[in-house]
């Protein structure tokens, strides 16, 4: 039986995010920034308060931000929009919610495999949405090779699922358009007779 967030405690809710390591404070882009990694594929949207959110960053995540220069590096792999993307008005609650200390010393959001929905999403509501010039830091990177041209790769854990679905991209670019299901992984073969949907569902975050 599936939990909601009124039916975890706090304590709970916590100890989940703490052991999924969505929101990890870790290593120096190339400029210098430290980087907070966020992995969208764990976050537990489902089962994840609003207001124990809000609390959780203020107390775990923007403490270690404070009077220092920072960046995002949010890894948007295999994002599914009914497990792990809160809902845009969730999302503009928290980051009005974010201090304005913190927030002026956001320099830059690395945005790992965007896909086509979420840059559809984002140009369009992107704006409207995050104020502050938050939509002007964005930095689409589609591929890892490119996200080394900002960040040493022994600076920041990557994910192994993370790494197979750049090389799945590799082999079959339309992933990117989400015009091919990323679910076989079969290189060098055309995907003929797979019972898999054609069209990727991955939806925005």
């Amino acid at each position: 039986m599936s939990l909601s967030a009124n039916e975890l405690h706090f304590d709970q809710q916590q100890q989940l995010m703490e052991t999924l390591e969505v929101f990890k404070v870790q290593g120096r882009d190339k400029r210098g920034r430290t980087i907070l990694r966020i992995i969208g594929k764990f976050f537990p949207a489902k089962i994840t308060a609003d207001d124990f959110l809000k609390k959780y960053l203020e107390e775990r995540v923007f403490p270690k931000l404070e009077n220092r220069p920072f960046c995002v590096l949010y890894i948007h792999t295999d994002v599914e929009r009914s497990q792990n993307f809160p809902g845009i008005s969730a999302l503009r609650s928290i980051y009005d919610a974010i201090p304005v200390n913190v927030k002026d010393n956001l320099e830059a959001v690395y945005f790992l495999h965007p896909g086509l929905q979420a840059r559809l999403f984002l140009a369009t509501f992107g704006r409207l949405c995050f104020s502050g010039g938050l939509y002007g830091k964005l930095k689409y990177v589609s591929r890892l090779d490119y996200l080394w041209e900002h960040i040493r790769r022994n600076e920041v854990e990557i994910p192994d699922f993370v790494v197979d679905h750049d090389e799945d991209l590799e082999y079959r670019p339309m992933m990117d358009y989400g015009l091919e299901s990323d679910h076989p992984r079969v290189y060098g073969a055309p995907v003929l007779d797979s019972s898999e949907p054609m069209y990727s569902m991955r939806c925005i975050s």
